[in-house]
């Protein structure tokens, strides 16, 4: 895919504007219609664009795509790489890391789901989404060998299947909740999904205080 410019000249400011426009108006498409649904002529007119202008900057609607998905890679690797502030400790980590996958996912969930559809049949935007997957993951995995360096994380087990499971537990919880409608207490799917976690790689974890009228889900039993 060459995202073309077809002339040797750097783009121009207007150029730049024309091309960002497309690619937002290809996810807008796409979101709504899915990818297989989805036509140039939808695009250049939610862009405002003429459809011959479309070939000026992209080849086909596969090049698109993939541009409004490597946008969709972009967010998703900021908020994993988006560390806690130093000092906190192990347990607050891992909750900072599930409120930041989560977030994330849920406002890119509409693009998530047609990357999720169109992947099993496209093996550039297969890997592509195991790209954007292996970003939280890769985080794990980095975040609990330096807990077992420090002593606090389980010696014995497997990292890189443990950061691939503990991984797909929180990817598959925000699919429920931002595709599927599942409804639960934001609060309480991160506080779980951090016991889950921490107890999963072996670290001491204890609740942290809650108020009367909070349920069970808070005690850590």
């Amino acid at each position: 895919m060459s995202g073309r410019v077809t002339t040797g000249r750097p783009p121009t400011e207007r150029g730049r504007r024309k091309r960002g426009a497309l690619v937002q108006a290809a996810r807008e498409v796409f979101e709504e219609r899915g990818f297989e649904d989805t036509r140039i002529a939808g695009i250049t007119g939610r862009a405002g664009v003429a459809y011959g202008s479309f070939y000026t900057y992209f080849d086909s609607k596969e090049e698109i795509f993939h541009e409004v998905a490597k946008g969709v890679a972009g967010e998703m690797f900021d908020a994993a790489r988006s560390a806690a502030p130093p000092g906190t400790e192990p347990i607050d980590r891992i909750r900072h890391a599930t409120g930041r996958f989560l977030d994330a996912y849920r406002d890119n969930a509409r693009i998530m789901q047609v990357i999720e559809q169109i992947s099993p049949r496209h093996p550039l935007f297969r890997s592509l989404f195991l790209e954007i997957r292996g970003l939280f993951v890769e985080r794990i995995v980095a975040g609990t060998r330096r807990l077992q360096e420090e002593g606090a994380a389980s010696s014995d087990i497997d990292v890189a299947a443990t950061a691939s499971m503990l991984g797909g537990m929180v990817e598959h919880t925000a699919r429920m909740l931002y595709l599927y409608g599942e409804e639960h207490d934001p609060e309480v799917v991160v506080e779980t999904a951090t016991r889950l976690w921490a107890r999963g790689i072996g670290l001491d974890y204890e609740a942290p205080p809650r108020s009367p009228e909070e349920g069970g889900v808070r005690d850590g039993k």
